[in-house]
Formats: structure tokens, C-alpha cells, sequence
């Protein structure tokens, strides 16, 4: 999402013969940005991912009205009912055209989700993806298998497709997602550290050396609150590296001088996110089993 998401990050997965997101976010000028910039280094329309909080869509429509991109991803609306406008408008905005990808973490999620938006693709999110997700969630190995058996108990086993999202990192967890009962499965984390992404080399490097992800990740809502971001629905938390804010919130510092701490150690810029337990490393976790050359370096992940 966001920075990491880049234009040729998600050219590069399509041409590859995959469906590349570009974050939308909740901003219009850089939604449109991106995907100018997308139409630019491709010659055509990609799709994008727009954060859509507080139901914000009426400020974000114009833009996919204009560029009327493949797919739309939806996620984390602040009610189960704003799904319903969202995709409504989606459909009006690029003429029916557009697919639809909702992303649930849940059973009693997913089902409300499809009556409301009728999506083309439901993504499950189990409880191993890094980043936001539900505080309450299963793994995707009972949540494809619940929801794949309520799907077709009410008929609509045929009209989505499934993906299966959380922990994925390599052709092995692919395939057993597929065992499952899934259509596919959705990535995010494993491109962190693609040339493409857009973050910090360091930051790349700190994701592939980081391993034992139950002991080295943790899930809280810290990182958005260091950052100030208090647009998240209470039902989503976010899974990361631990580091040094959690430490100190462990401690019983108050978010204000956790907060602090955290804008003076950003202050460095790149450079710091070489430092041991960083403050700032909230980013998702482990990859998964592989072990990947990375500029020339091979580093093992758990």
C-alpha cells in the first residue's frame, strides 16, 4: 500500500501476467498521479486500490470515472452498508466495466459483503497478512474452507472468485491455498522488497533478515498512532515488526511521548532505518519460506 505500492510495481506484476495494484489511498490528486503515471510508462489502464474511510468515495469517483481502471479493490469500510454505495458508484463510474475485489477477514464478514456489493473477487485476508487487518480472524486455512462452504450454501459459490490472502510467499503456499478450495491467492508483503517498491533499501533488507514470525511480529494498533492515522475502524489492528515503540508502549509510555520519539527518529530520513529495534519499522512481517537474492545477496526466510 502506499509508498511501497509503486506505478512500476504494479506494471511489472501485470506484465508478468498477474493483476498489479496501485494504491489509491484516500487522496485524489495522488490517485490520479498514479495512474497517469501508469498510462504513461504502459500505455494502459491498471488498476487501483483506493482506502476508502469515512465513505469517501464521492471525492475519489471523478478520477476512476476518468481513467476507468481494470479492477477496483475495496477494503475496510468505517460501515458494512457503505459497500453497497461504493460498488454502486464503482459500476456507474466506469460503465459496468470494472470488476470488483472486496477483502474480508472473516466469516460473518463475507457474507453481508457479497449481499451488499456483489463483488467479482472476494479476498480472504487470514490472520498471517502483514499490515491491517481484522483484529479478529482466522487463518486462511479454516477461513477459505468456512466461507467456500457458506458460499455455496446459499448459491453464490460460482459467482466470485476466491482469493486467498495472509502468509503467502512462495509457490508452496500457493498451492496448498489452492488445495484449500481458493481461485488464487492475493500478495502484498513478498513485493516489499521487489526493486520496484518504494521504500527505503534498508528497510528492504531489515524485511528479508527478519525471521520466527510469531515471535518477531506482533499485531497493534501502535503504527497508526505514531503516525497520527486515527481513521481505522476499532475492528482493524495491523501486524508488524516489532521494534522499539512497542517496547516502550509495553513500558507504559503514553502515546504522546511515543509519538515524540517517533517524529525525532524520522528525523534522520533513510538513513535510519539501519538502526537496531528502530522506532519506526511498522511494516508488515516475514515473507515465507524462500530463500532470494537481493542485490546480489542471498538472505534466508523463515
Amino acid at each position: 500500500m502506499l509508498e511501497a505500492s509503486t506505478s512500476r510495481l504494479a506494471i511489472n506484476v501485470s506484465r508478468a501476467g498477474r493483476l498489479g495494484f496501485i494504491a489509491g489511498g484516500t487522496d485524489p490528486a495522488t490517485l490520479n498521479h498514479r495512474l497517469e503515471e501508469s498510462k504513461q510508462l504502459s500505455y494502459k489502464t491498471f488498476n487501483c486500490r483506493p482506502q476508502l474511510f469515512n465513505s469517501s468515495f464521492r471525492s475519489l469517483a471523478p478520477v476512476i470515472s476518468a481513467h476507468k481502471p481494470a479492477v477496483v479493490w475495496l477494503f475496510a469500510p468505517k460501515a458494512e452498508e457503505d459497500l453497497r454505495e461504493w460498488a454502486m458508484r464503482i459500476r456507474d463510474a466506469t460503465d459496468g466495466l470494472a470488476p470488483i475485489c472486496v477483502q474480508v477477514g472473516s466469516l460473518v464478514e463475507a457474507e453481508p459483503s457479497v449481499a451488499l456489493a456483489e463483488p467479482n473477487f472476494l479476498v480472504l485476508q487470514g490472520l498471517d497478512a502483514g499490515g491491517h487487518g481484522r483484529r479478529q480472524s482466522a487463518s486462511i486455512m479454516s477461513l477459505v474452507l468456512e466461507v467456500k462452504d457458506r458460499l455455496a450454501a446459499i448459491s453464490k459459490a460460482g459467482a466470485h472468485v476466491v482469493l486467498a490472502a495472509g502468509g503467502i510467499g512462495d509457490a508452496r503456499d500457493v498451492a496448498a491455498a489452492l488445495v484449500l478450495g481458493a481461485d488464487g491467492v492475493a500478495m502484498g508483503t513478498r513485493f516489499l522488497v521487489s526493486e520496484e517498491a518504494g521504500i527505503p533499501e534498508v528497510w528492504k533488507g531489515e524485511t528479508m533478515e527478519t525471521g520466527d514470525g510469531g515471535v518477531t511480529t506482533t499485531r497493534s494498533t501502535l503504527c497508526g498512532r505514531l503516525k497520527e492515522n486515527h481513521d481505522w475502524s476499532a475492528i482493524y489492528d495491523g501486524r508488524a515488526i516489532r521494534n522499539k515503540g512497542h517496547d516502550d508502549e509495553e513500558g507504559d509510555m503514553v502515546d504522546d511521548e511515543n509519538v515524540r520519539l517517533y517524529k525525532e527518529d524520522l528525523k534522520p530520513g533513510d538513513s535510519a532505518w539501519g538502526v537496531h529495534l528502530f522506532r519506526n519499522r511498522c511494516w508488515p512481517g516475514p515473507l515465507g519460506p524462500a530463500s532470494t537474492v537481493y542485490y546480489g545477496k542471498e538472505y534466508p526466510t523463515p
